[in-house]
């Protein structure tokens, strides 16, 4: 409101300079971008990230297959060269145990590999499910349509702040350059004065 009001208080006074009308219109144009360009754009970029997403969701669901596995062994990772423990040192986070397991593909073929175990310790014989595509390659668990959900809205998020980031840094770069030209019009008006400015009888 206090944009508007300085809107339309220079639009009729003696004493404004178009530059002050222009800068006025930007803090307008500048509000106007923050509370409606910069929401509507995020808003936007989310349905879009969100439709991409929940795609994405829907094909991994399709293509990739909760499979029962068996534990066959343990595998033993080799140790690192013997080198000594430094009790200062950080404690470093624990890895899930890697055993080896066997599992059936949906297409009906067998397959043994590594992968992280369920449960510690493994023991040979215990069944787990794991995620494989048709053919019984690993891959990764699907995408949960409440995490494409949460990207969508800090990816609509993130866009609106870029916009409102956008628009200021334009409005202020804009000022600055308002400001620059009214000093060098007021030093070409102090030039054109010449050292007689207040002078009696000088005529200013």
């Amino acid at each position: 409101m206090r944009t508007a009001a300085g809107v339309w208080r220079w639009r009729r006074n003696a004493l404004r300079r178009p530059t002050d009308l222009i800068e006025a219109w930007l803090a307008l144009a500048g509000i106007v971008c923050l509370l409606v360009v910069a929401p509507a754009i995020g808003w936007l970029a989310a349905l879009q990230v969100d439709a991409t997403l929940q795609r994405a969701a829907r094909e991994q669901r399709q293509e990739r297959h909760l499979v029962p596995a068996v534990v066959v062994r343990p595998l033993q990772a080799p140790a690192p060269g013997g080198a000594a423990v430094d009790p200062a040192a950080p404690p470093q986070t624990p890895q899930r145990t890697r055993i080896v397991a066997s599992w059936t593909a949906p297409d009906g073929s067998s397959h043994q590999g590594a992968v992280p175990a369920a449960e510690e310790p493994p023991r040979p014989g215990d069944r787990f499910r794991i995620w494989t595509d048709a053919h019984g390659r690993l891959v990764g668990r699907p995408l949960e349509p409440s995490t494409a959900v949460l990207h969508a809205g800090l990816a609509g998020l993130a866009a609106m702040l870029g916009t409102a980031a956008l628009v200021e840094t334009v409005r202020r770069m804009v000022v600055r350059r308002l400001m620059h030209q009214r000093y060098i019009r007021l030093d070409r008006a102090w030039a054109a004065a010449g050292p007689d400015w207040g002078r009696a009888g000088a005529g200013s």
